[in-house]
């Protein structure tokens, strides 16, 4: 496809919207991961964590097609997506969360790196099929991924200082994410009817959701009444 074609622009324009749409995920992982942060060390977690988003975006654009096919690998990426869920569920009011201000950078880059490096697989799949094989259409799509994780982030985390109950919508969206990544595994998808399929996986969304927030309430309670029957 040349610059003047229209079948070019059709391309950039629903490149960017997919953008707008698979970038809200990672910027939900980045802004969870880097709450705890000292203020002078967010702004840098946000960029690091957007260039290790765009990083295995860019690694799993040669190795998507055959990385999805095979089993077990998004049944996996899934488990880890809602272990690293749970995980970000740590009780605001608990200093048990609380992690060393030189490590703390590098443990939420860490934790983007395994959030990422599982949603980044089908955010390149829908990029990759809307470039129809242009390379340049590819990295546009990746360039334009940039300034949307990082502003979204950036949003994400103010309205996590005002409203920490968004820390549970967000991952309740990564429940919901590993639930339909699980789902989808080669593994399970010959035994899911294709007429039924996307009513199974969103229910599996769902499941992975609800398990997420389940598993948070428990360990929530059980860390506040620890204390008092010691």
């Amino acid at each position: 496809m040349s610059v003047g074609d229209p079948a070019f622009w059709l391309a950039v324009l629903q490149i960017i919207w997919i953008d707008l749409l698979l970038s809200g995920d990672n910027a939900v992982v980045i802004a969870l991961a880097c709450r705890q942060l000292p203020s002078n060390q967010r702004a840098m977690g946000i960029a690091l964590g957007t260039l290790v988003a765009i990083g295995l975006r860019v690694v799993f654009t040669g190795l998507v097609t055959t990385l999805m096919t095979m089993p077990y690998v998004k049944l996996i990426g899934g488990m880890l997506l809602i272990w690293i869920a749970i995980k970000l569920l740590c009780d605001e009011d608990n200093g048990d969360c609380e992690v060393e201000s030189s490590t703390s950078l590098w443990q939420a880059v860490k934790i983007i790196a395994i959030a990422d490096a599982v949603m980044s697989l089908d955010n390149v799949i829908a990029i990759a099929m809307a470039a129809r094989g242009s390379y340049a259409l590819l990295m546009f799509g990746l360039a334009v991924s940039i300034p949307l994780i990082m502003a979204g982030a950036a949003i994400v985390m103010a309205l996590l200082e005002r409203f920490p109950i968004i820390v549970w919508a967000g991952a309740a969206l990564l429940g919901w994410i590993a639930g339909e990544i699980i789902s989808k595994d080669p593994l399970f998808a010959g035994y899911i009817d294709p007429a039924a399929g996307h009513t199974v996986h969103m229910a599996c969304a769902a499941v992975g959701a609800i398990f997420v927030l389940a598993v948070g309430l428990l360990r929530r309670r059980w860390r506040r009444s620890a204390p008092d029957e010691a």
